[in-house]
């Protein structure tokens, strides 16, 4: 008798096994599906070559340049990795870019080398499809209180794109930087 309740208890072990892997299965979450906000971003993969200008002192503008990776994650994400000089110094950062369709916005991260701080971007492509503007806040390089700032992306050309990095003083915007994107390869 024990015997047949054990084969019993484990045919219908086994059973409810089964039937919870099924169950499991058909809820497991879905992949997003790329989007047209999703395959904009794609169009950023590759290996450019940076000129940048910075504008922090406006009567002592900084040129520098650096070489910029962007890669793909899949179709929903890209990764952008830069080495250069900024400022007279190496500098290295990362920055992620994606589309979140729930907020129905750009969302991304950044980090670089010479600062501790994380910053958290969101923003919008104007309707020509031609220009990404991201809005983010975080410590003004010269005197380390909070500020808003803009980055906006501007395609030119297959080739050839735009940043223009602005921060918010007394309620104007003032540019910051310009950096000009030139392509050196395709990648991603």
């Amino acid at each position: 008798m024990k015997t047949l309740m054990g084969s019993i208890g484990a045919s219908l072990t086994a059973t409810l096994l089964v039937g919870a892997a099924a169950l499991a299965v058909q809820d497991a979450p879905k992949k997003d599906a790329a989007q047209k906000e999703h395959q904009w971003l794609q169009q950023l993969a590759g290996t450019w070559q940076v000129e940048i200008e910075c504008n922090l002192k406006p009567d002592q503008p900084e040129k520098s340049q650096a070489t910029e990776s962007v890669r793909q994650v899949g179709d929903l994400w890209v990764i952008a990795e830069s080495e250069g000089t900024f400022m007279g110094e190496p500098a290295s950062g990362v920055m992620t870019l994606g589309y979140d369709a729930e907020k129905q916005k750009y969302v991304g991260t950044s980090i670089c080398d010479g600062m501790s701080h994380l910053w958290v971007y969101e923003g919008t492509l104007d309707p020509a499809g031609k220009t990404l503007t991201l809005e983010t806040e975080g410590p003004d390089p010269l005197t380390g209180k909070t500020a808003k700032f803009r980055d906006v992306i501007e395609i030119k050309s297959p080739t050839e794109r735009v940043l223009t990095s602005s921060m918010q003083k007394d309620g104007a915007w003032a540019k910051v930087a310009t950096m000009t994107y030139r392509r050196a390869g395709r990648g991603g």
